[in-house]
């Protein structure tokens, strides 16, 4: 960016700014929004940048708040986007590069402004804002169209319906981002909401037709990671002075008007945070993420988790049960091949474990997969490297392996694939592994690290859950995976024993299993047995001992133990741990939005 990052903070002085937020009214066929729009400016993405444009266009948003009462220009702005929209998609068709700059422009602005809105009003005013209109002082009329209804409808028409070509990718992202500042007054509250202009925009009337179609939209814009097009080849190109973009030589726009809001040039964005390959995956991710965990409206469900939980397969042939709503089909090939290979980000984990745990469709699919490797080992990378991941993505990655382990044909099919030189696996040289001897390896360290480190007794009863899961099927394992095994059986019972048997009640009681009484005494027998022959014992010698007391361990007092399954079930109220963590995850990875810390209210910033 360089000295010009400095000119953001002229824009209170801009004379178009100055004029769409001062006291005099703005028609919406003034030739003014021409010019307004006639500028180049590439988004900011580096958390500075962003500061500082917030903090040079607050005064300007405080300025249109006090007088768009009077005025209604804010109505005036988001009619004129509305008016381009609807020529938008046979402006991308007739590769009209300046009708649809100007579009991202209005976009941009409201988007801007809408943020500021958000933070700074309540919910009650904001509508009061897209309802004024250019009369008296404060009039509005009450049976004109809903305007911030026809907004939000738009939006989700353009995001769905605009080809993505190299000329509408940036107005496509800023569509989503959009969609996700509209929905960020959750961040402002320490509360869960389960009421809120979310819910009465995208839970009923217009809006609801496009549920699926978005969903749909936003899970392919993942699936395709699309990658921006290079720099410069999607806008009208610049000025030689380094100024403004002209709309078009009719349009009577001066050169260099706009130069304040030019931030280096069209795509120079080299001192930026270093970006991500795909902005609209990362973009559609987050909002699709915030759209499933919106709580229930009153009088309705979350059809967006409805659309969620229901999709099949596009080679599903089969017809949708009638009282399924928001249905619709997508590649599960593509998206599996997208799941394994995005793990690395938070977000994705979460989408996998929401595909997971809610459709069944997608898990069905999944575990009748015959390279299960290429989604495990992911995972498990991501619980080996637990120390340098954030506490709730371990958790998620720990559930999605539990919830694999419920299936039998998981638990037996993972012995049969044989892997190859695991590289990131630092503590022993595994030269030729199973998946199912590798997923036990990391399960046995996850949980060592958690009795030295966290202690986190969620993470705990899980592990040992997980493990559970699998032992009724464990097949030729590793020597080092049955080592660990037996050391882990040793470290417990001589130094925790007590802990042993709280987690075993633990799994027990809080997650689905059948009532039986635990054998207490075949734990008490064998570590007796190991208290007896000494604090320092090598794992042959433990095995050795375990051996011995199994001839010796009375017969008749056993009862056959039935296979030990467990079943993953969230707590009861799951909003309040996810509502929460999606919106860290928006805080800290979307592109181009900032908030200011100190207004966030919903998490703690130091938060994981």
């Amino acid at each position: 960016m360089g000295s010009n990052s400095s000119r953001i903070g002229d824009l209170p002085k801009n004379e178009y700014l100055k004029k769409l937020s001062g006291t005099e009214s703005v028609s919406e066929n003034d030739p003014f929004w021409n010019q307004l729009l006639s500028f180049s400016f590439p988004a900011p993405t580096s958390s500075t940048e962003l500061k500082l444009l917030e903090e040079a266009t607050i005064s300007v948003c405080r300025s249109l708040v006090e007088n768009n009462p009077r005025t209604g220009n804010l109505g005036a702005l988001i009619k004129v986007f509305l008016s381009r929209t609807k020529e938008l998609k046979l402006s991308a068709e007739c590769q009209n590069h300046i009708f649809i700059w100007q579009t991202h422009n209005a976009l941009f602005i409201i988007c801007c402004l809408l943020k500021v809105f958000i933070c700074e009003m309540s919910e009650e005013e904001l509508q009061l804002h897209f309802t004024y209109e250019e009369k008296s002082p404060g009039s509005y009329s009450s049976d004109s169209e809903d305007l911030l209804e026809e907004f939000v409808c738009c939006l989700m028409q353009l995001i769905t319906d605009i080809p993505l070509l190299d000329i509408t990718y940036e107005i496509s992202v800023e569509a989503i981002s959009t969609m996700v500042v509209f929905l960020s007054c959750q961040l402002f509250h320490k509360e869960v909401l389960r009421q809120s202009i979310s819910h009465k925009y995208l839970m009923r009337g217009r809006c609801l037709l496009y549920t699926s179609k978005l969903v749909k939209t936003l899970l392919y814009n993942f699936i395709r990671q699309e990658k921006p097009p290079p720099p410069g080849t999607h806008v009208f190109p610049q000025q030689s002075d380094g100024g403004g973009l002209l709309y078009g030589l009719a349009s009577g726009v001066a050169t260099g008007l706009w130069t304040v809001f030019t931030l280096g040039g069209v795509g120079s964005r080299a001192a930026a945070a270093p970006e991500l390959s795909s902005p609209l995956a990362n973009q559609s991710l987050l909002l699709l993420l915030v759209l499933a965990n919106l709580t229930d409206a009153a009088d309705a469900p979350n059809p967006y988790r409805q659309a969620i939980m229901s999709f099949k397969n596009t080679q599903d042939n089969s017809p949708f049960p009638s009282s399924i709503p928001h249905a619709f089909q997508i590649n599960f090939n593509s998206l599996y091949t997208a799941l394994c290979e995005q793990q690395t980000s938070d977000q994705a984990t979460l989408l996998l474990y929401t595909l997971l745990h809610q459709n069944s469709n997608i898990r069905t699919y999944m575990l009748a997969r015959t390279d299960m490797e290429n989604l495990v080992l992911p995972i498990l990378e991501i619980l080996y490297h637990v120390e340098e991941r954030n506490s709730h993505h371990v958790y998620m990655a720990l559930i999605i392996l539990l919830i694999l382990t419920e299936d039998d044909g998981f638990n037996r099919s993972i012995h049969e694939v044989i892997l190859k030189n695991i590289t990131w696996y630092s503590e022993r040289v595994l030269t030729e592994i199973s998946l199912g001897s590798l997923l036990i390896l990391v399960v046995i360290r996850t949980i060592q690290y958690n009795m030295t480190r966290t202690r986190d007794k969620y993470l705990h009863t899980n592990c040992l859950a997980a493990l559970a899961n699998m032992s009724a099927q464990f097949r030729s394992l590793h020597q080092y995976a049955a080592q660990r095994i037996i050391s882990l059986f040793s470290l417990l019972s001589k130094k925790h024993n007590k802990v042993l048997e709280q987690a075993t009640q633990s799994l027990r009681g809080s997650l689905s299993s059948n009532d039986v009484p635990l054998p207490d005494y075949v734990i008490t027998f064998f570590s007796s047995r190991l208290l007896q022959a000494g604090a320092e014992l090598s794992v042959e010698r433990v095995l050795e001992i375990i051996k011995q007391g199994v001839v010796a361990l009375p017969k008749d007092r056993l009862k056959k133990f039935p296979e030990l399954k467990f079943k993953y079930v969230e707590e009861e109220q799951p909003e309040e741990f996810f509502i929460p963590y999606v919106w860290s995850l928006v805080y800290n990875s979307a592109i181009g939005l900032y908030w200011n810390p100190q207004d966030i209210q919903l998490f703690t910033m130091d938060s994981d």
